[in-house]
């Protein structure tokens, strides 16, 4: 089975931001947030049995974005879309293969 993604899908512009850990003078963590990537991506809300597995879980702003595969994206990062922050709470390697990564992530 292979999977297949149109070009014309990858038509949103996304920001992957990674977090960086510093401390002050006094010892208190700051986290502030770095751009990993910038790359294209379809972007879906959720529906169906996703919509309502999410809402039971109160995550009812989860958007579901595929991009093509880049290596070391986690759920410690974040997704900006449309002015919009979303955490990464899944990433999925669709067919294993390293072609396109889903990601699913809920609005801060």
């Amino acid at each position: 089975m292979s999977y297949r993604v149109n070009a014309g899908e990858l038509r949103h512009r996304i920001t992957i931001r990674k977090p960086s850990v510093t401390q002050d003078d006094i010892g208190n963590e700051i986290v502030s947030w770095g751009d990993f990537v910038k790359t294209w991506a379809a972007a879906q809300n959720l529906h169906g049995s996703e919509y309502f597995a999410a809402a039971a879980r109160q995550a009812e702003k989860t958007v579901k974005f595929k991009i093509r595969y880049v290596r070391g994206i986690d759920t410690t990062m974040r997704i900006v879309f449309r002015d919009k922050e979303y955490d990464i709470k899944s990433v999925d390697d669709i067919t294993y293969r390293g072609i396109f990564l889903e990601i699913k992530a809920l609005e801060v």
